[in-house]
């Protein structure tokens, strides 16, 4: 599998442990908000891997405030990561599962994607527009082979949650959400395509 992030040492992190598992990692450090380093990162990726069959979009930041204390950087820090990253990932690796008639994606959105959450207007309209970008690539793409769908999970106990929300009281592990995504990426019916599928312990 191929790992995308800004951080190169979390993904040599990530890569490692997948290694120690016995699976193979390849890094690429990427920069989701931005379509060349987009571009880069899946072209690498099919050169050395061969075609993609699944892309997890979970790229992913949380900033605390209200819509009248949120400067403008920080409301587009958000979009740009949680919801342009996801659309510029999703519009690279598309042309060629159609082309194959085959290919799934899975974007992490939140339970805050479909709750009103105050103090986090930037990060719950991020993950609102992951879903309509959910629905709509899925209907789009629904008659080639494709299938698309979100997660929303609740709070997990993530180093995101612990940053971006001192205090919050995490109701799930990660693996609780990685299990759904992996049922998404393997063993969903197609008649779930468009799903955004709540996991909200």
């Amino acid at each position: 599998m191929a790992l995308a992030a800004r951080h190169r040492e979390t993904l040599a992190a990530a890569g490692s442990e997948i290694r120690e598992l016995g699976g193979t990692a390849l890094i690429v450090p990427t920069d989701v908000a931005v379509a060349d380093s987009v571009e880069t990162m899946v072209s690498q990726t099919v050169r050395e891997l061969g075609p993609i069959d699944l892309l997890v979009n979970n790229a992913g930041v949380v900033s605390r405030g209200a819509v009248i204390d949120t400067d403008e950087g920080t409301w587009d820090e958000v979009l740009d990561i949680n919801l342009k990253g996801a659309f510029l990932c999703t519009k690279a690796v598309l042309p060629d599962m159609m082309r194959r008639a085959h290919g799934r994606i899975v974007n992490v959105s939140s339970i805050s994607g479909k709750l009103g959450t105050p103090n986090l207007a930037a990060y719950c309209a991020s993950k609102w527009g992951l879903i309509g970008l959910t629905k709509a690539t899925a209907e789009e793409v629904r008659n080639h082979g494709v299938q698309v769908f979100a997660v929303c999970p609740g709070s997990v106990n993530t180093e995101m949650l612990q940053k971006g929300l001192p205090g919050a009281k995490p109701a799930m592990e990660p693996r609780d959400v990685s299990d759904v995504i992996v049922y998404l990426a393997t063993r969903a019916p197609a008649a779930m395509t468009g799903a955004a599928v709540d996991v909200f312990g």
